[in-house]
């Protein structure tokens, strides 16, 4: 028997903690960070100025966009551990961190791709319950005011938690382990700061998750329902995709979601002329701030009926 044969023989043990690559420690450490930061700004709070406060709370708003659209999308797509425990016990850390259930999250996000924010049915219902056309009318997408700041209020948790337990794998056990951890960490901190939580924190964690609707709603304004190609409206800012995982590539993630973040430019780059070809809208800020783009459609026309509708920013740069 040859050494090569030697070599392929023998047994190997995969030490490797990360499921996919080593830069899965940056959106780790991201999650872990805004869990430290959310407990700081507990013990902070009795101590530092009001105004330093405001700020530190409004960063803290940011973060949740962040997290929720970053680092738990992520996590959701590509889990970043190889080890199953490992996963679930960094999904309750994301969970304190947000102040919700990352499992129940994953159900949401899964439906939304089933729907891809589609319109609505011959009985007023749409797949996707994030869907911006789920509330509209006459076929059009909703206010992004009342989705913005109605949508925190919309999450149907009976409705998810038949999903959760359609999956039969233990994910309706560690939603209801990942609410219970957050809402003991929230009463432990209101039995010691009422005030904290009541005037403070509350306040900013609703801001936090309006922005992460606000992302949302712009990341599927102006796109096409009807065609997987463009399910998603994109945003290839540098900053901004750093800060988030690449999930501004979002028409390329609609395409392909299982795609690694570290992976999307490439990809972008090889659909890239076939996106062109079929209309894939792209503007030029971060989703947020996709209500400043100038060649925004109006609401009356942003249900596209021809591929005039579907101009890419990216050809007038």
């Amino acid at each position: 028997m040859n050494a090569e044969v030697i070599r392929i023989d023998r047994p190997t043990t995969d030490s490797r903690l990360f499921a996919h690559t080593r830069w899965d420690t940056i959106p780790a450490l991201a999650g872990l960070f805004h869990l430290a930061y959310f407990v700081v700004l507990f013990f902070l709070y009795p101590h530092a100025p009001l105004w330093l406060m405001l700020i530190l709370g409004f960063i803290y708003s940011l973060m949740v966009n962040a997290n929720i659209n970053g680092v738990g999308h992520n996590f959701i797509h590509n889990p970043f551990f190889r080890s199953k425990t490992l996963n679930r016990i960094f999904g309750v850390t994301q969970s304190i961190a947000c102040c919700f259930s990352q499992t129940m999250y994953d159900a949401v996000h899964m439906q939304h791709h089933k729907g891809n924010s589609d319109r609505q049915d011959e009985k007023g219902d749409t797949i996707d319950w994030l869907s911006i056309y789920r509330h509209g009318h006459d076929g059009e997408a909703e206010n992004p005011w009342s989705y913005v700041f109605l949508g925190f209020f919309r999450d149907d948790v009976g409705a998810i938690r038949k999903e959760l337990r359609k999956r039969n794998n233990g994910d309706l056990f560690w939603g209801n382990l990942e609410l219970a951890a957050f809402a003991t960490t929230l009463l432990v901190m209101f039995l010691f700061n009422w005030r904290f939580v009541i005037f403070y924190f509350l306040p900013f964690w609703y801001l936090g998750h309006c922005f992460s609707y606000l992302n949302g709603y712009y990341r599927h304004y102006g796109a096409n329902p009807d065609k997987p190609i463009a399910w998603g409206v994109s945003s290839y800012g540098k900053i901004y995709n750093w800060l988030f995982f690449y999930n501004g590539y979002h028409a390329e993630h609609h395409f392909r979601p299982k795609v690694h973040w570290t992976k999307m430019e490439k990809f972008h780059q090889s659909i890239e002329d076939l996106q062109k070809q079929e209309g894939v809208r792209t503007i030029r800020r971060a989703h947020m701030l996709g209500f400043l783009d100038p060649d925004l459609p109006k609401r009356g026309e942003s249900n596209p009926t021809s591929a005039a509708a579907f101009v890419s920013n990216a050809e007038s740069k």
